[in-house]
């Protein structure tokens, strides 16, 4: 998924549009493609007021590789208001499970979603304990094809591999959406300026979860929990979200919003920023 937390390339020039075409592509890229990746992530980022390092390439080069290996977070859907054939909102309930989760507090929502987004990113494709787990077997079998040979000098090359490979880590994939938990405060009105972003972990790692290296990253297991939710199109900005979240209060009656927390809720991300118009939600959580 070619994105800087997903972020909308909104006022993006004509130029960084172009680059829409390399961002779902499964081939390994050569070096003129990998640049404009960058170039075009780096644009995307600077509408957050965000800069993206140079050693992000690997990771976006992997996400972009990847971008079609989505699982979809599971949910059960509950219930669903409609006015003249429009969706007012849903109700759905998720269930308890293992997320990988940054907080980081910004002068900006869009800047705290944006860099806790990279430091995700490196999780999924590469800062992770999948690597070692998978090479230690492979370590094993080297170990015994060549043990006629000269034991030592082969287990010393054997343990460079390895060590390599955990440095390096696997690429995990990545669950939709994204969901960034935001704590409103006393006035009701003004987001706080620590937020939580984090994704479902797939679900081939669900019960053994790997490890991340950057102790920023950090795996909670989550309780189920139950949202309404309505969806929006477009950017996801301090200002839109803030507006949006007013708009579903404003749309629910008086007895469903007393059953829903005031405190804090969650903004939901589905598409990448090839897609103009792509769908987001305010998540509201049940008390």
């Amino acid at each position: 998924m070619a994105l800087i937390s997903l972020e909308d390339l909104e006022g993006l020039g004509e130029d960084e549009q172009l680059d829409e075409d390399i961002t779902d592509n499964p081939e390994p890229m050569g070096e003129e493609q990998s640049d404009r990746l960058l170039t075009h992530w780096r644009a995307v980022a600077s509408t957050h007021q965000v800069t993206v390092p140079t050693e992000m390439r690997g990771p976006i080069h992997e996400m972009a590789r990847h971008n079609q290996q989505r699982e979809p977070v599971p949910f059960v859907p509950i219930s669903c208001q409609e006015k003249m054939g429009e969706v007012m909102w849903e109700e759905r309930a998720y269930p308890a499970g293992k997320w990988a989760c940054v907080r980081q507090a910004e002068e900006l929502y869009e800047q705290s979603i944006s860099k806790s987004f990279m430091k995700l990113m490196r999780f999924i494709c590469k800062e992770n304990s999948a690597g070692g787990m998978r090479t230690r077997t492979h370590a094993a079998a080297c170990f015994s094809s060549t043990h006629g040979d000269g034991p030592l000098l082969h287990l010393r090359g054997v343990s460079f591999v390895f060590l390599l490979c955990i440095r390096a880590g696997g690429h995990l994939g990545l669950t939709v959406p994204v969901v960034s938990t935001v704590m409103v405060t006393a006035d009701g009105q003004t987001l706080d300026k620590e937020v939580e972003t984090g994704f479902y972990l797939p679900a081939a790692f669900q019960d053994a979860p790997l490890r991340p290296h950057d102790p920023d990253v950090e795996v909670v297991q989550r309780d189920a929990f139950t949202v309404v939710a309505r969806a929006f199109l477009g950017t996801t900005t301090e200002e839109t979200v803030t507006r949006h979240s007013r708009l579903l209060r404003e749309l629910l009656d008086a007895s469903a919003a007393e059953r829903l927390r005031s405190d804090t809720y969650m903004v939901a991300v589905y598409e990448n920023p090839g897609v103009p118009h792509r769908r987001n939600e305010i998540w509201f959580l049940r008390r």
